[in-house]
């Protein structure tokens, strides 16, 4: 097929580009953070890794709701802005900080009370439990700079800065790393330039680990909110702080669906993981791992999500259809292609990626396995993530709620709860399932939009 120049707007390629890198660059510098993390304690052995893993999914619920609730001011602010409406922006702005006062505050007290059991509730081996709880009781201790950080980054990024919540996480994990360093591991002797060096640590292990993501987290937190309360365009306002319900209650609409879908899918996130930690620790090590591993290659979807979000969003505002129409088109080219070389990589470097963090033959084998299968649909799964840009830009949250959940328990948990406890298939059968989830997703994501649904200007 030819693809004629009047069909593609390509000057918008650069207004994509320059709102989709920061958010490339900034979630790279997450992840390679993440890298870092996962090979530093996977140097104490499976079992610290396994314990660190076992209660992740927990980070995508927990950080997945607050998420939710920032893409209802995402919609807000990007289509004030896109009108023009500057007081809207500055309401929707100041409602922002009563939100992450509120929910940074209820997740605190939620997380630290709930610490104890939730190792248990997810079926961690008993030998781990105790480790697995620590870790998890240090991680949320500063829970409301972790919600600033989130909401307050969705706002600006929805006001059109991308940069300065990518300079900031470059800061975050620079302190993640340092901590990470002197923290995890004991004072001990290194061979470094030609000489014989004393390097200091304090030997936390994964306690260590814990602590140095709680400072980095708080660091960032404080920094997102000086920037946030900084920003010309947002310009939070004292007497708006108040509960503004011409505000909240179409952020809310929006928010909801979006809060529930991201409830209901990490909420199947941890009933898989539940599945998962029941293999024994080489599965939940070679799980963990290849999870740390395949986020690096989602990159390029969630960053031209972002570009797809805020720009929908301010067509939507400035009731630009020929932009609506224009700039799915280009989004969807440009994720196809770079997920169809992040998914070739991902295939070929595999084994590779998992012996950064592992060394034992059976961790690596699994994981290699499993990467090598979720490689082949990566360009399936990047054209649901526009679709869903597109539909949050225009405050459509329920139509990927209602997919979503049905794909996640219908294929994944199902399948999975059948592959390895009735089947005794193991983790293989448990990912081949994973990734039945997000075909069907993507192949229902994909025939809403080809009926022109997710834009309102058509109606």
């Amino acid at each position: 097929m030819t693809l004629k120049h009047k069909k593609w707007n390509w000057a918008l390629l650069p207004v994509i580009w320059s709102l989709a890198w920061p958010t490339m660059l900034e979630q790279l510098l997450q992840t390679s953070v993440q890298y870092i993390d996962t090979a530093m304690v996977g140097a104490l052995g499976t079992s610290a890794t396994a314990a660190v893993g076992a209660t992740g999914t927990l980070n995508w619920l927990i950080n997945g709701t607050v998420a939710a609730l920032g893409v209802g001011f995402l919609a807000f602010i990007a289509r004030a802005g896109g009108a023009g409406d500057t007081k809207a922006v500055s309401k929707a702005a100041s409602q922002t900080v009563l939100a992450v006062l509120v929910c940074g505050v209820f997740f605190t007290a939620l997380t630290l009370s709930l610490s104890g059991v939730i190792p248990k509730w997810m079926q961690v081996d008993k030998d781990i439990q105790a480790l697995a709880s620590r870790y998890f009781f240090i991680l949320y201790l500063p829970m409301l700079p972790r919600t600033a950080s989130i909401l307050f980054g969705t706002a600006l990024r929805a006001a059109g800065d991308t940069r300065k919540p990518m300079a900031i996480s470059l800061g975050m994990n620079a302190v993640n790393v340092v901590c990470n360093f002197f923290l995890i591991f004991p004072t001990r002797r290194v061979f470094l330039f030609g000489q014989t060096m004393t390097l200091y640590g304090a030997g936390w292990g994964v306690e260590g680990a814990a602590i140095a993501s709680a400072i980095a987290f708080t660091v960032g937190g404080v920094w997102m909110t000086v920037s946030f309360l900084r920003h010309p365009v947002l310009q939070p306002k004292r007497k708006y702080i108040r509960p503004d319900w011409q505000v909240l209650r179409p952020c809310l609409k929006v928010a909801f669906p979006n809060m529930l879908q991201r409830f209901g899918t990490s909420l199947g996130y941890v009933v898989f993981a539940t599945m998962i930690n029941a293999l024994g620790e080489t599965a939940t090590a070679a799980h963990t791992i290849a999870n740390t591993v395949e986020s690096a290659f989602y990159i390029p979807g969630y960053g031209m999500q972002t570009a797809a979000a805020t720009l929908a969003g301010n067509a939507y505002g400035a009731k630009d259809k020929k932009r609506m129409t224009d700039l799915p088109k280009l989004l969807l080219l440009l994720e196809i292609g770079l997920m169809l070389l992040s998914g070739g990589m991902l295939f070929m470097f595999a084994p590779k990626l998992v012996e950064l963090f592992s060394r034992e033959a059976a961790v690596i084998s699994l994981g290699t396995t499993v990467l090598r299968m979720v490689a082949v649909t990566e360009p399936f799964y990047g054209v649901g993530i526009i679709i869903q840009g597109l539909l949050q830009g225009v405050g459509d949250t329920r139509t990927p709620f209602v997919y979503d959940l049905c794909s996640m328990w219908g294929v994944r948990i199902v399948g999975t709860l059948i592959c390895t406890v009735f089947l005794h298939l193991g983790l293989v059968s448990a990912w081949g399932c994973m990734i039945g989830h997000n075909l069907v997703l993507f192949a229902l994501l994909l025939r809403h939009y080809l009926k022109g649904k997710w834009n309102p200007l058509n109606a």
